[in-house]
């Protein structure tokens, strides 16, 4: 499911700013942007973001800036004298004659500032509140849009159990079409040769027939896997369910096939079809569902 949050603070003297999006996915897959000095942060950042969401792609993105003179970095006063005797010896000039801002981007110059423990202690306690409000604004707009998924499914939901209620009204009166257009061939064909026909084969035949159409175990689990899906729709706990309907979902397919295979009836085949392409919405709608 698509959704966005932020949030923005101060903590000790540092200015944090935390973005979190996400977007379709069967599964979970977490992304966390965060500065390099932070990076130390990143598997509980993750972690938060898991306790939250369990499917989409959800990339959670984190900005900071110091405002005090606590960020400034030291100057190493030593390495930056030997990188300009170097150059100046290497070019055949005086010290004096190299620019400062060469210098200052040579690997050991500029220190970071000390006791890097404690600001990175100081990061972890500026930034969880902040993630934890920019993913509950994230999680709330997802609602937003899963009431209306909601919505849609149960619309899809009812067209076809209208639909398998036509088909169940419909399939006992195959086998007797069946035994109507064999008894009316066998006649034809038997006053034809003069011969009499034998009702037990007849009645054989029919039965064969009823065997291999009989739908009524795939209308009673399609119609299970339906009332099955309408309650995980009504149900009102946090707990995750879009796997388990996009199992039903392909539960519901597989009986619609079944179905499908054994239905030689022009009218059952139509609605079939119609329950299929309901199924298909359903499939592409519970890929977006948390």
């Amino acid at each position: 499911m698509t959704g966005f949050g932020d949030a923005s603070g101060t903590h000790e003297g540092s200015l944090y700013s935390v973005e979190v999006r996400s977007v379709n996915n069967k599964y979970l897959k977490t992304t966390v942007r965060v500065p390099e000095r932070l990076q130390t942060l990143e598997p509980e950042l993750e972690q938060m973001v898991r306790s939250k969401v369990s499917r989409g792609s959800v990339v959670i993105t984190i900005g900071c800036s110091e405002q005090n003179e606590k960020a400034a970095f030291t100057v190493n006063q030593g390495a930056l004298r030997s990188y300009a005797q170097q150059i100046a010896d290497a070019q055949g000039c005086s010290v004096d004659e190299i620019g400062v801002e060469l210098l200052m981007n040579l690997p050991g110059v500029l220190q970071p500032p000390g006791d890097e423990e404690n600001r990175l202690q100081s990061a972890r306690a500026g930034l969880r509140p902040l993630v934890e409000l920019a993913l509950d604004h994230m999680v709330a707009m997802r609602t937003r849009e899963g009431a209306g998924l909601t919505s849609d499914l149960s619309l899809h939901l009812g067209c076809i159990s209208e639909r398998l209620k036509k088909i169940e009204e419909i399939a006992p009166r195959v086998v007797v079409d069946f035994e109507k257009r064999l008894k009316g061939r066998m006649d034809t064909l038997m006053s034809e040769f003069d011969v009499q026909a034998d009702q037990a084969e007849i009645i054989r035949e029919v039965a064969v027939y009823a065997e291999k159409t009989d739908i009524a175990e795939e209308i009673a689990r399609l119609g299970e896997h339906l009332v099955h899906f309408g309650e995980l729709l009504e149900n009102n706990d946090d707990r995750p369910m879009g796997r388990t309907m996009d199992f039903l979902a392909q539960e519901l397919l597989r009986e619609a096939n079944t179905i499908a295979s054994k239905s030689p009836d022009a009218v059952m085949s139509r609605l079939i079809v119609e329950i299929k392409g309901s199924i298909d919405r359903i499939k592409e709608q519970v890929q977006n569902a948390e």
